[in-house]
This record gives structure tokens, C-alpha cells and sequence, in this order.
């Protein structure tokens, strides 16, 4: 079967702040899933990574962690490039394998795949990092994560909830989670009564800033998918017992 691309494009887009110094992967494809189909798979990405500014073996820790979770990945990652480029025929494949003999109306077999991870913010000199997924595979609605990531860039080591808190904080710190996301949601009663409060806990997705620090739990994590990515965010000063 033939495949047919309009809208490619792969670019490489140098940024910096200060020492610190990072490029952007893009990419843009559109196929139909046959000749003059209706049905096509979209996919976009946007990688922002590591090209300088830091130690060797800091930038190579730092974009192998990126690729290995922005494309799901148990192997070591090749350079952004090939790895990108790997997972696009990988998802084209995929595409194409799964609707060859399907017979649905036209446009329902569309797909969509994309992907944003850019640094966006610096905390005690760690810098963080955001990445946003998108799916669709049919069915009444897609898929979406947020996923924050804080590396130390002198050794491209991810900070952890370990490196923060003393030994037992899981309990406490979950409680005053639970404690101020009821707050946050004081006008919504349905919401309330949707999240499952026993799934509130510290789960390694959190953003650390000057206020705090929050934890993003996707949907379905603790609530059904209506209610969207829910945050709970605790202040410094709530949990000063707990810091190392």
C-alpha cells in the first residue's frame, strides 16, 4: 500500500537562557489511510532537549530520560531524530495494520497523535520540565497526560519525592493533599463526590515551585474522565515538617 505524507516537516530550532542551552525537534505529518480517504492519522511533535551548557553526562542522562518517557520506550533511545522518526513509522504502522480491513463511515477511522515536552520553569537550580500527550484511536473521546519531570542539571539525575521529604511523609503529606484539594473543590459537590480520595497520594508527578509543590494525577487516576487531570498542591509552609 502506497503511504502518502503531505504537511511533513522535522526542524530543529536552537534556544538558550544564559549557560543553559536546548533545541527544539519538530514535526507535522498528515496520511490518509488510503487514496482519497476521508480517514487519516495526524501526529505532531514538539521536543524540546538538552544541546549544551551542562555536563556531557548530564545531557545525555537528561534527553535519554525525556525520550524514554515522552515515546514510552524500554531501550535506550538513539538521538532525538531517530527516535522520533522510529516512533512515527512505529505509530504509521500501527495506523495502518489495525484499519486496513476495518468498514466504518468515513472519518472514523482518523487517529491522532500529539506531543509537547518543553523546560518552562527553574526551581533551586533544577529545572523542570512539562510533558503534554494527546491521543485519539476512535471511540467517544481521546486520551491525555500531563507529566512533569525536575532534573538536576549538574548530573541530569531526576529529583524525587525521596530526595525531598523525611522517611514516613507519605501518609501526612497525602492527607494534607486530600485536605486541599476538598478546599479547592468546596463549590463543586459532584466533583466531590467523584474523586476517589483513597487514590490522593504522592505519585511522583509533581511540580515544585516558589508557592509549593503540586501533584498532577491524570484522568482516571482519582477520578472518572469527565473531571479532566486534577491537581492537589500543598504549600512550602504545610510541608516544612516533612522536608529533609
Amino acid at each position: 500500500m502506497k503511504k502518502y505524507f503531505y504537511g511533513l516537516a522535522a526542524l530543529l530550532l536552537a534556544a538558550g537562557c544564559n549557560s543553559f542551552q536546548t533545541a527544539v525537534y519538530e514535526e507535522e505529518m498528515a496520511m490518509p489511510l488510503k487514496e482519497d480517504s476521508a480517514d487519516s492519522l495526524f501526529y505532531s511533535v514538539s521536543l524540546e532537549y538538552v544541546t549544551g551548557g551542562v555536563p556531557e553526562e548530564a545531557c545525555r542522562q537528561i534527553n535519554n530520560t525525556l525520550l524514554t518517557t515522552v515515546f514510552g520506550l524500554e531501550e535506550t533511545p538513539g538521538t532525538v531524530e531517530e527516535t522520533a522518526i522510529r516512533y512515527r513509522e512505529n505509530l504509521i504502522d500501527e495506523y495502518l495494520t489495525e484499519n486496513a480491513h476495518a468498514e466504518f463511515p468515513a472519518g472514523s477511522l482518523s487517529w491522532g497523535d500529539e506531543i509537547k515536552g518543553c523546560f518552562v520553569e527553574e526551581w533551586n537550580k533544577n529545572k523542570c520540565y512539562s510533558i503534554s500527550y494527546s491521543s485519539f484511536r476512535g471511540g467517544a473521546h481521546g486520551m491525555y497526560t500531563i507529566t512533569s519531570l525536575v532534573f538536576n542539571p549538574k548530573t541530569g539525575a531526576l529529583l524525587t519525592e525521596d530526595d525531598l521529604f523525611q522517611e514516613g511523609y507519605q501518609e501526612p503529606v497525602s492527607a494534607l493533599m486530600r485536605e486541599n484539594l476538598r478546599a479547592a473543590l468546596a463549590d463543586d459537590q459532584d466533583a466531590l463526590e467523584s474523586i476517589w480520595w483513597e487514590n490522593v497520594a504522592p505519585n511522583g508527578n509533581f511540580w515544585p515551585d516558589k508557592n509549593g509543590i503540586s501533584w498532577t494525577f491524570q484522568p482516571y487516576d482519582v477520578a472518572p474522565y469527565a473531571l479532566g487531570a486534577i491537581s492537589a498542591d500543598v504549600s512550602w509552609e504545610q510541608l516544612k515538617p516533612y522536608l529533609k
